[in-house]
Order: structure tokens, then C-alpha cells, then sequence
């Protein structure tokens, strides 16, 4: 019976319950009829408490995304009753269950009732199934959402213009706290009989260790009275959110973490380094990478020749970090 809608077709949610089931309000409703999690999204809503769902207009490079933000006005959790609609999506395969996705498209002539626009059936990236940013709610206060990356499953699906993340006017650099990161967010058990495909944590060696390095190197700065954050950039003309590792403010320092200290990581570090510097403000901050151990010569050598400091753990505290002021 859920094969007669079709990516396209509008219906009010009263309409839709017979095919998904779903209940009459909220924005993540797991069925208790179907194995479907229906998610609703409504642009008057969602622009009204800082945030946009949509299609990120720059496909990866696995292809189209889909940004979708999860549910509670305040912090963002998985945990509790609060976070109940966020773990539904974060547990769909291990639930068995898919997501569907409807936008509200206006309301039913005459009535208060909202129809709403079948944008297809999708699941969670399995490489990286949701970011955490900070924006405003409606009173202008910053809180951590949760903003879950969804994939189009085969071509049961439509993308049309209207459907699209409108892109940054212009280009903007906001610090926000260090916590906002994936590694920081507590997520809840999963099925005891299968382990979740679907979870943002730290799963390679190279990711813990950055995680756990970030962790040290926050309290070791903290030690010396440095409170560290990040800049979440959203760059003119594109769709998707820059998050850069940690920032100094005190002494303005911008670090870039690795999780090994590999050629390719710190070649990818300068790289990423180079990038974000552009555009955050203050202008032309102190550059530094931040590695789990000491690296060979040669891109000691490289670092220096780049003007970028470089940090690393020795074993028992950090050697080389840049106090400047």
C-alpha cells in the first residue's frame, strides 16, 4: 500500500495515515503502523528557529545529501524523552525502518490544514550520518542541533529546485564552543544483538586518537587559562557548513587535529589550514597543526618552511604549542 505514493504527490497527514500511519503533529514520527519513520519538514517553522532542511547543492563524493535537522527547541540530544525522535532516525536500519521525508507546501483552501509534498524514501549516511552545529532559536539564542545527513535511496526520490539550501549571501565566520563536535554528543545504545552502522562516533584508530587528543589538549589549555573554541563558516554562494578544529582566541591560533602523524595527514592538515584562514575573523591568525606524536624531520621541516607551528604529544604533555598574545 506504500508503494501508491509516489515522489511528488502532496497530501494533509490525514491522508497519509492510511498509507504510513504517523500521527498528526510533531516533526519525527515513527509509525506504529508501517516500518517507517515519517519526517516532516516545514520551512516557515524551521527558518523561524535558525536552521534550513534541504538538499546540500554540492553533491559529495557519494553523491546528493540532504540535511535534515532533528527535533527539541532548546539543546539537541539523543538521550531521554527529548531525544527520542532524534534516536529514531539514528537507529532506522537497526529498527528496520525507513525514512520518509515530507515538506509542507501551504494549506488546504479555506482551512488551516497543511499538505505536504512526498519527497521520497532515504536512509542515514553510513560514513557520516550527522554533523552538530550551533544557530539561533527563535529568540536569538545559540543551541546545539543536530543535523542528520540523509541519502536518496535508489531513485525513490525528487530533488527540485525549490527543495534546495539556499546559499550564504555572503561569507560568515562564527565561533562556537569547542563541544560542537559529533565526538561530543552522547549517543544511546544500540540493539545488543548488532552493532548500529549508523553511528557518528569515532570508529578508526586515526579518529579516536584525534578525539582523545582534542579532549587533552582542551584541558591542557584550560590549565593555562585558554578556553578553546571553533568557527562554523558558511562560505558566499554554497549550501554547506564549515566546521574548523580548535581556535585560541587569547592568543590567536588556529590548530588543525590529526589523528596520526602521517605525510598525508599533515599534507591534508596544511591544506585545511589554508582553507578556513581565509575566511575567519580576526584576519590571518597563527596556523598550527596538533598530532598524536612526534613527526618524521622532513615534515618538521615542511611546517616550518609554511610558517605553521606545529604541537604534539609526547607521551606525557604537549611540545612545541604556540602561546603567543
Amino acid at each position: 500500500m506504500a508503494n501508491q505514493l509516489k515522489p511528488g504527490e502532496i497530501r494533509t497527514r490525514k491522508q497519509l495515515a492510511p498509507i504510513y500511519g504517523g500521527s498528526p503533529q510533531g516533526g519525527i514520527c515513527p509509525s506504529g503502523t508501517t516500518p517507517n519513520v515519517l519526517l516532516y519538514s516545514d520551512p516557515e517553522v524551521g527558518e523561524r528557529r535558525g536552521y534550513y532542511d534541504g538538499w546540500l547543492e554540492e553533491p559529495d563524493e557519494y553523491g546528493l545529501v540532504f540535511e535534515y535537522t532533528g527535533h527539541g527547541e532548546g539543546e539537541q540530544t539523543f538521550e531521554g524523552q527529548r531525544g527520542s525522535g532524534n534516536r529514531a532516525i539514528l537507529h532506522h536500519v537497526d529498527d528496520g525502518r525507513s525514512l520518509r521525508v515530507f515538506k509542507a507546501v501551504g494549506v488546504v483552501p479555506g482551512t488551516g490544514t497543511k499538505r505536504h509534498r512526498y519527497l521520497g524514501r532515504f536512509e542515514l549516511d553510513q560514513v557520516n550520518p550527522y554533523v552538530v552545529r550551533q544557530v539561533p532559536n527563535e529568540d536569538k539564542v545559540m543551541r546545539r542541533v543536530i543535523v542528520f545527513r540523509l541519502r536518496p535511496v535508489a531513485d525513490e526520490y525528487e530533488r527540485v529546485e525549490d527543495d534546495i539550501i539556499p546559499p550564504a549571501v555572503t561569507t560568515n565566520a562564527t565561533l562556537v564552543p569547542a563541544s560542537v563536535t559529533t565526538s561530543q554528543i552522547i549517543e544511546p545504545e544500540t540493539n545488543k544483538r548488532m552493532k548500529s552502522s549508523r553511528s557518528a562516533a569515532p570508529r578508526t584508530t586515526a579518529e579516536r586518537r584525534e578525539a582523545q587528543l582534542s579532549e587533552q589538549f582542551q584541558a591542557y589549555m584550560k590549565n593555562h587559562g585558554r578556553v578553546l573554541e571553533r568557527f562554523q563558516i558558511r562560505v558566499k554562494g554554497a549550501t554547506g557548513t564549515l566546521l574548523t578544529d580548535l581556535y585560541d582566541a587569547q592568543g590567536h591560533v588556529l590548530y588543525e587535529l590529526k589523528g596520526t602523524s602521517t605525510r598525508e595527514a599533515v599534507r591534508m592538515a596544511i591544506g585545511q589550514l589554508y582553507d578556513y584562514r581565509r575566511h575567519v575573523k580576526p584576519s590571518d591568525p597563527k596556523l598550527a597543526v596538533l598530532l598524536p606524536s612526534e613527526p618524521e624531520e622532513d615534515l618538521k621541516e615542511l611546517l616550518a618552511e609554511r610558517g605553521i607551528a606545529l604541537a604534539y604529544w609526547d607521551g606525557t604533555g604537549f611540545v612545541g604549542v604556540p602561546f603567543h598574545r
